[in-house]
């Protein structure tokens, strides 16, 4: 595939040039860090309430950053000292909810909740003060949702149970809602810059994915098996990355860029906002199942470890389908059926050993990959003779 002159196309449609600024790559390290500590929450609750209660932690975490890279493109906090300081406040809150994910829903809950807070009001403040009216305008429509949310959590800390769940649906109903009602008018993004933080935010979570082997091969002997897993592991994250990488993202980039004003929000909104929510949130799951099947090789994986594996790997391919759709209207039918191949794969998972079970999954996505670019490229030649 000729993805050079897909990626020049693209940033030649963008009506401005933004590059991600250092101190946007220093604040996203803490979210280097969230992420990791959902992991290991999952590893510690392999249930299926673990499960609900690690995918609730991502997306909020998820959504903290998501409201902070639309932020960080209106407003430029590097060239401003008040603005440059309320960023590092945040980051500094967010380590704390970072280091209070392990016991969210136990001793720390109104830890999380509390400081999960202060990251959101810091972010509704400098965005109402720092930028022009209209978007001054726009971000107080949302700030009932941006802050009401967050107060829930904070409120579900000092509860348990079944009504504690409830105000956290709520919480994250209400958080990604608001800006589904009340619209994104006003808001404004800047495509190269937009398009490029959410590139590095999955690699992010495929960095993650490479934490997951080394957490799951420590403390074990290197013996063949184990690194036999830690490569399967790692071919798995590298043709993650290569199948958005290679063409997802470029097409995507020129549609953003052919949209303008209240449409291009809209869709900014829609395919990087919600629709990466399932894609950077699978890879999460997936970097579970690699580093319990190097942690258990030889073992066949749970039902829910399995589930997180080969689950992951299917909900991955439906969100670049809902965003292929989103965008163009289209689908990859070949990425849909090995999505539902994996699904089915599952009752092979949990009945082989773990092992098998991943390198049955790698070989399947290389096998996507592969026939992807083989095609792409076999395309390309005939265009160019």
């Amino acid at each position: 595939m000729s993805t050079n002159g897909s990626a020049s196309t693209a940033r030649d449609a963008g009506s401005e040039e933004q590059d991600v600024t250092p101190l946007e790559l220093f604040f996203d390290l803490v979210f280097v860090f969230a992420f990791t500590q959902v992991t290991g929450f999952l590893v510690e609750n392999l249930t299926w309430t673990g499960m609900a209660r690690g995918a609730a932690l991502f997306a909020a975490l998820w959504w903290a950053w998501v409201t902070y890279s639309w932020l960080t493109g209106a407003v430029p906090a590097e060239e401003r000292l008040p603005a440059r300081l309320v960023i590092l406040t945040a980051m500094v809150a967010m380590l704390v909810v970072a280091l209070a994910v392990p016991d969210a829903f136990g001793d720390d809950a109104v830890l999380f909740g509390g400081a999960y807070f202060v990251v959101r009001l810091l972010h509704v403040a400098l965005y109402a003060v720092a930028t022009p009216p209209e978007t001054h305008d726009a971000v107080l429509r949302a700030a009932p949702g941006f802050l009401g949310g967050p107060a829930l959590l904070v409120l579900a800390g000092f509860l348990d149970g079944p009504l504690a769940a409830v105000l956290w649906v709520v919480a994250l109903a209400v958080d990604y809602g608001i800006v589904f009602v009340r619209g994104v008018e006003g808001f404004h993004v800047t495509v190269g810059h937009f398009v490029e933080r959410h590139r590095l935010v999955l690699i992010i979570a495929l960095g993650e994915s490479l934490v997951a082997i080394g957490v799951g091969a420590e403390g074990l002997n290197l013996s063949a098996l184990v690194v036999l897993a830690a490569l399967f592991g790692i071919v798995l994250v590298i043709t993650l990355w290569w199948l958005y990488f290679d063409y997802v993202v470029l097409a995507a980039e020129q549609r953003l860029a052919g949209e303008s004003g209240h449409q291009q929000a809209i869709l900014a909104r829609d395919s990087y906002s919600y629709i990466h929510l399932s894609m950077v949130g699978s890879i999460i799951f997936i970097a579970l199942g690699i580093e319990q099947t190097i942690a258990h090789a030889g073992e066949p994986l749970g039902t829910v470890a399995a589930v997180a594996l080969f689950g992951g790997g299917a909900l991955y391919l439906l969100g670049h389908n809902a965003f292929r759709y989103r965008d163009h209207g289209t689908v990859s039918a070949l990425r849909l059926v090995v999505a539902v191949v994996a699904l089915v794969l599952l009752i092979v998972a949990v009945q082989v050993p773990a092992i098998v079970a991943l390198a049955v999954l790698t070989a399947l996505f290389v096998g996507l990959a592969a026939y992807e670019t083989v095609r792409s490229e076999h395309r390309d030649r005939l265009r160019a003779g």
